[in-house]
């Protein structure tokens, strides 16, 4: 197969109102596809299963998993091409949008300032025309713009299409040993990385990777944290710490690493649950899946003994590992037949400026809307 009849299969899929996804790890020279062989909603709950999974922001909500067993899989090199750019980006917002998300971060730096906790992330939807947007142009677009970050396209008739272009790891995992990354804090790119950050974003940044190492202590006891680092996801700017280990017990309870991490201080707040139940009473809309997760679920992938091995017939056998890729569903669109909905949020702590928080998500909505 290749990459043109992959998007051609995606197409088909889509006109036959059948499940798959498409999609790209970062940096990767190949893009892969699963197409699923019937229209069933297959849930995961224990994330003992393998597929490709689709999570809510809420985690009381059900997860969605397209199953390796009962699908195609197809991976392909992937070829860039010279795709037509929105280089006009209207802004679709109205003063309204604007006052009401003002407000929204106000009522939360307030709460912050009476101790109700250290911060929380607010986010909005913002409605765009999609009717003549096509899917498999957006994910072209997405390709060429994003290399450096998960771009997919999902869908299943009973939920919906979704395309993202996220710059944020939840989770991978390799056997017992996993990896995960703190990314938090966030400015505009102006041509360089080299930048000076503020104490509203360097503190923003250390509760989120304060959070995943305390949450991962029980997991693992040879914990290592990298130095932080600023990297570039599109039009902004984020500070990032890589955190990884391994599991203390021989093999890795994925269910429980996933519980304790999701959803993160970076899409949702801290301490988690009090910043979570102003995030359902006050944002005034469903999140979905924006801020889930997604991405391959206990992948068996075969690796070959080294042919170079003196011993032939040992160098016949190889090993299966068991490897997972989760990423934070950020920087994402929501397609419903001529409109788009994009997602897009800020972390708030009190040191944050309104004004600047609703100026945040106007820059990171660019992501998508320069690729419809």
């Amino acid at each position: 197969m290749t990459f043109s009849s992959l998007l051609n299969s995606a197409e088909a899929y889509f006109n036959d109102a059948l499940p798959f996804v498409i999609y790209r790890a970062p940096n990767a020279t190949e893009v892969n596809g699963l197409f699923q062989n019937d229209d069933t909603v297959y849930n995961t709950v224990d994330f003992s299963d393998s597929g490709f999974v689709f999570a809510p922001f809420d985690a009381t909500e059900k997860s969605i998993l397209i199953p390796f067993n009962d699908s195609e899989f197809y991976t392909v090199p992937v070829e860039y091409a010279e795709v037509s750019l929105n280089m006009t980006i209207s802004d679709t917002t109205t003063l309204e949008d604007k006052q009401g998300h003002i407000n929204r971060v106000e009522k939360a730096i307030e709460a912050m300032n009476m101790d109700a906790f250290q911060k929380v992330v607010i986010s909005r939807r913002e409605k765009v025309n999609a009717k003549s947007a096509n899917f498999i142009s957006i994910f072209k677009r997405l390709l060429n713009n994003y290399k450096t970050a998960y771009v997919y396209c999902w869908y299943h008739p009973k939920i919906g299409m979704w395309l993202g272009a996220t710059p944020e790891t939840l989770l991978k995992t390799e056997g017992n040993r996993f990896k995960t990354m703190s990314l938090a804090g966030t400015q505009k790119y102006e041509g360089t990385e080299n930048v000076e950050w503020q104490a509203k974003e360097k503190e923003e940044q250390q509760i989120v990777t304060q959070f995943i190492t305390s949450s991962l202590e029980a997991v693992s006891n040879n914990l290592k944290v990298s130095p932080l680092q600023t990297i570039r996801a599109g039009g902004v700017l984020h500070l990032k710490t890589e955190i990884s280990g391994s599991s203390n017990s021989r093999f890795l309870d994925l269910h429980s690493v996933i519980n304790a991490l999701h959803p993160t201080p970076a899409v949702c707040g801290y301490p988690k649950l009090v910043a979570k139940h102003f995030i359902l009473e006050n944002e005034n809309y469903n999140r979905q899946f924006y801020a889930g997760f997604l991405g391959e679920l206990n992948r068996q992938e075969k690796t070959n003994r080294n042919p170079k091995l003196r011993n032939v017939e040992n160098s016949a056998y190889g090993t299966v590992k068991t490897i997972s890729n989760l990423y934070v569903n950020l920087r994402c669109v929501q397609l419903k037949e001529d409109e788009g909905f994009i997602y897009v949020g800020g972390g708030i702590t009190t040191s944050s400026n309104a004004e600047l928080e609703w100026e945040e998500t106007i820059n990171k909505s660019k992501t998508i809307k320069n690729s419809l």
